[in-house]
């Protein structure tokens, strides 16, 4: 885990979490909308905040910005306390909330402008923070456009900008990469990938790719709490089949009797699934670390060319995030 150097009025060195949250809860009305939150973030850490609609992702992410008081338990962001250091914590963070609010009439620099002289920018650096703001984002050639006008992954790459403005040590980015088309969203990644090592990153998606591709650990939240908090590879692991080798078979090439029976004998297989179209799936004997699933791998492959079986497909499984997600928060 990497730490924070901090240095506090005794001159002594101590370190701390970029983000820190302990019991962290809030109502709305009778509702519990967040129900005892608790989680830690370091600086080079994209944390993947994950969970169905409704689940209390942004609220989360409000309480954390300063935008809503916990109704229990307590946050800390740069080491200041949300509630009773409130200025402090808006000054180290970049924020693009779910619906970014934006002045459609404003032109997109004059927005940034604005934004940098809301934000205290000294007058010297707000040219430059807004240029490399424009470039990061790509929107130098609607730097002139009235925000109106623009389409709906544009605005939300402003709403991106304006976050990045301050050149913040701390994200919280929900839904980033929502109304981007494919391109736009290859982009927003590689750009969070490129500030990772020296930010703490928090983003909310409902694209379990966009973990896969950027974030270094997921935490998954349903009904207001946490259901899981650990690396994409981890929670991949959780997957039915995972390990499992799947082969395909050419039809008709079944000369050496059956292959169900001959798939089975192999080390390590502990199960044989037979699926339409000579396509099996052989399920490990226990869960087994990722080089056991490779010895697997290469072991099916031996038994196949000493067969001399014609195969149109041989695979591992991975894992899928997306039914690891579906069996956590459905278990709520």
């Amino acid at each position: 885990m990497r730490l924070t150097k901090v240095m506090g009025n005794n001159d002594k060195a101590h370190y701390m979490a970029m983000i820190e949250t302990e019991n962290l809860g809030r109502y709305f009305g009778e509702i519990k909308a967040v129900d005892g939150v608790s989680f830690s973030v370091e600086r080079g850490e994209v944390l993947g905040f994950l969970g169905p609609n409704g689940a209390g992702k942004s609220t989360t992410m409000k309480m954390l910005t300063c935008f809503l008081t916990p109704s229990f338990g307590n946050a800390r962001v740069a080491g200041f306390d949300t509630v009773l250091e409130s200025r402090k914590v808006r000054q180290k963070i970049g924020y693009l909330p779910e619906n970014a609010p934006l002045y459609g009439e404003m032109e997109v620099g004059s927005f940034l402008r604005f934004i940098a002289e809301v934000r205290r920018l000294e007058a010297r650096e707000i040219s430059s923070a807004i240029d490399r703001s424009l470039s990061l984002c790509g929107l130098h050639d609607v730097r002139a456009q009235r925000i109106e006008t623009l389409s709906k992954g544009f605005k939300r790459r402003v709403g991106l900008a304006q976050a990045l403005l301050t050149d913040p040590e701390i994200l919280i980015l929900d839904e980033p990469t929502d109304g981007l088309d494919p391109n736009q969203k290859h982009e927003v990644r590689a750009l969070i990938d490129g500030m990772a090592e020296n930010k703490c990153i928090i983003l909310s998606t409902h694209i379990l790719e966009e973990v896969d591709a950027v974030c270094t650990r997921a935490v998954v939240i349903a009904r207001g709490a946490i259901v899981a908090d650990a690396s994409p590879q981890e929670l991949r692991k959780r997957s039915k089949n995972y390990g499992a080798v799947t082969v395909c078979f050419t039809e008709g090439a079944d000369t050496d009797g059956d292959f169900a029976s001959a798939l089975g004998q192999i080390p390590g297989v502990g199960k044989v699934l037979a699926e339409p179209d000579f396509t099996f799936t052989l399920i490990p004997e226990e869960e087994d670390s990722d080089r056991s699933s490779q010895d697997l791998l290469l072991r099916v492959a031996r038994e196949v060319e000493q067969r001399e079986w014609k195969l149109s497909d041989i695979r591992l499984d991975s894992g899928h995030l997306d039914e690891v997600f579906r069996d956590i928060t459905h278990a709520v």
